[in-house]
């Protein structure tokens, strides 16, 4: 199994969302957050007073797919989200050793 974190552009999260059920992936965690990359932030004007925008507003997704779904997923994440402009985002797979859904007790490949 997989962990796929995606960190994206909170404009792109229904198009991301849409290219993921397409694959059958139906469960996801959605967090909002914040960081910078590259861009570093930007600055903006406020009242008359400029001042520096350091944490930029992103979105965060967490799945977790079988191996044989992971680079589809991943396919997928980065054709909805990727716009060709700085800050587009980053992707995270790694491995996850066990899963369990709790109200059944079921692991591994059955838990997601």
């Amino acid at each position: 199994m997989k962990k796929i974190e995606a960190i994206i552009k909170p404009f792109k999260l229904e198009e991301v969302k849409d290219a993921l059920a397409e694959i059958g992936i139906e469960g996801m965690t959605v967090t909002e957050v914040k960081g910078f990359g590259r861009q570093k932030g930007h600055t903006e004007i406020y009242r008359g007073s400029e001042y520096t925008v350091d944490f930029l507003p992103k979105i965060k997704i967490e799945i977790v797919v079988g191996d044989t779904v992971a680079e589809q997923a991943t396919a997928a994440i980065i054709k909805a989200a990727k716009t060709g402009k700085i800050g587009d985002g980053k992707i995270f797979v790694s491995a996850v050793e066990q899963a369990v859904r709790i109200r059944t007790e079921e692991t591994g490949d059955k838990a997601v």
